[in-house]
């Protein structure tokens, strides 16, 4: 089901401060960056070997991500594995009685289908499902 870790998700206050470091000190390439308007997030990736940094910035206090940050801090916001088919991966995890926060995909940055396990499921890890096709590489 699951093929690899896709991107790694950090909430972030200050999108292009955090930017700079990864690529200024840390010498990361950057990938550009995009607005989700579902998400209300500003999103940047940077990525490393195969998998990717996913810097996450809200643009409305009313974000998912704008909450994590009042509640938690700056810091790792989600684990994104890549998975071939995400209605098939939705439907074994339902089966399995997996606690789900989405049970049907939405859209996340680079047109990408996304889907989120709830963190009571997967001891309070937050695990997005990530479904790309070879034209919508981040």
């Amino acid at each position: 089901m699951l093929k690899k870790i896709d991107h790694i998700g950090i909430a972030v206050r200050d999108l292009e401060a955090v930017r700079q470091f990864y690529t200024t000190i840390l010498g990361l390439p950057d990938a550009g960056e995009e607005f989700v308007p579902e998400q209300k997030v500003r999103v940047a990736f940077l990525p490393i070997g195969e998998t990717k940094i996913e810097l996450l910035e809200p643009t409305a206090a009313d974000s998912p991500i704008a909450k994590f940050l009042e509640a938690k801090g700056e810091g790792i916001h989600h684990l994104s594995f890549a998975v071939d088919d995400i209605a098939s991966a939705l439907e074994h995890l339902k089966a399995h009685g997996v606690r789900l926060i989405d049970e049907v995909p939405r859209r996340g940055a680079h047109g990408a289908k996304i889907a989120f396990v709830h963190p009571k499921a997967s001891n309070g890890v937050l695990i997005e499902l990530c479904e790309r096709n070879e034209h919508e590489e981040a």
